[in-house]
């Protein structure tokens, strides 16, 4: 089986357009989630994180774009740009696309939007990606919940490992919208403060837009210095509810599992796990529950949504790029609003940025409808 490597990288968000500022924004404590006033969103103020709108746009004029593009599709567009001109892949029919979202351009159905509603279509996406970009073969747009992002990862390793593609790029996307910030407010899940993943005093979550990439491949020569092996990757659902997560962890537990099994690694051989924790009072509750199950109650371990909110279908990807880069500087970042732990079993939450010799680190990701994903990543270079 051919060895998978997660390469060239980046990240669009409110902390910033490129992977290495936001990681160093991460260093310093700071946060892209702010009090947001914008009633075409929401009636009322909420804690969000959100891309400064004159500042998307007027990067993206930069790329001297062609027609009109969705909000989203800026975002998307500009991410990748970075890494495929960074890492001078030719886009021949070895070189896989790969999207990861969860709503799209949902905007679009909005009455006011002046796109189309056609553009709703998450296949339609995928094509205008590709057409931007002059990429050879078919996108493929993986919408699976909030573990889209970690899905896609495990989806361009098996694409390269049985030989359909020798690359792959993938983007994720998702942005603020009135949809999503109407539908989570509906399951009374959103916080009226900055989240607190795993605290006592957690009351839910954030929502945050952002845009991350990455280039997957199987050839160690020309990485940068942040790449890392992908080792193993698994997915299983638990089937308990629409959108409840087991009360057991069964699903996240079978997903580790069956990960370190791939990976032919054990609870011992991790030294971080940049978890899912949304803030949510069962979500991380049942992580938890998980990871005890597993041994792993005393490795460290952060949430990564005090920092850009619940990114949704891009959350995996972008938490996966951090952690990325969090081995390459042999640090671990706090999991931000983290004060008392709120859950019923142990956990190390990372507290303050400790500087450690880091090897190897699990990503695990959850979503509605009982999807759970695990990874496990190693680096590259010591």
């Amino acid at each position: 089986m051919n060895k998978t490597y997660l390469s060239y990288n980046n990240i669009v968000s409110s902390l910033g357009f490129d992977s290495p500022t936001v990681v160093q924004k991460i260093h310093e404590g700071l946060s892209g989630v702010t009090l947001i006033e914008d009633e075409t969103l929401f009636p009322n103020p909420f804690y969000a994180s959100v891309i400064d709108s004159d500042y998307l746009g007027k990067a993206f004029e930069k790329l001297q774009p062609a027609g009109g593009y969705t909000r989203l599709e800026q975002m998307m567009i500009l991410s990748l740009d970075k890494i495929i001109k960074a890492s001078g892949v030719a886009l021949t029919d070895r070189v896989g696309l790969i999207l990861s979202t969860t709503k799209g351009n949902i905007d679009t159905l909005d009455p006011r939007n002046p796109m189309p509603a056609e553009r709703a279509y998450l296949g339609t996406l995928g094509h205008i990606i590709k057409n931007h970009f002059g990429f050879s073969t078919e996108p493929i747009v993986l919408s699976n919940a909030c573990v889209s992002g970690i899905l896609a990862i495990s989806t361009a390793k098996r694409f390269i490992s049985q030989g359909t593609f020798d690359q792959v790029f993938i983007v994720g996307g998702d942005i603020v919208s009135n949809f999503i910030l109407s539908g989570f407010n509906s399951f009374q899940a959103m916080s009226t403060l900055p989240c607190k993943p795993y605290c006592k005093q957690r009351s839910g979550i954030n929502i945050g837009e952002v845009a991350a990439s990455v280039l997957v491949n199987k050839d160690q020569d020309n990485l940068p210095p942040e790449a890392v092996e992908i080792l193993g990757e698994a997915s299983c659902n638990d089937a308990n509810h629409i959108s409840g997560p087991s009360r057991t962890g069964e699903g996240l537990y079978r997903s580790i599992l069956s990960a370190f099994k791939e990976a032919n690694v054990g609870p011992g051989d991790i030294d971080y796990i940049c978890a899912h924790g949304t803030a949510t009072i069962f979500n991380d509750e049942m992580e938890a529950i998980a990871l005890n199950r597993l041994g792993l109650d005393a490795v460290p371990l952060n949430s990564l949504k005090g920092y850009f909110g619940h990114t949704l279908g891009a959350s995996g990807l972008l938490e996966t790029i951090v952690s990325m880069h969090s081995l390459y500087h042999n640090t671990l970042y706090p999991s931000k609003g983290f004060t008392e732990l709120g859950v019923s079993q142990p956990l190390n939450i990372i507290t303050a940025p400790i500087a450690k010799d880091l090897n190897c680190f699990l990503k695990t990701a959850s979503g509605f409808g009982g999807c759970n994903t695990a990874a496990i990543f190693k680096k590259v270079r010591s």
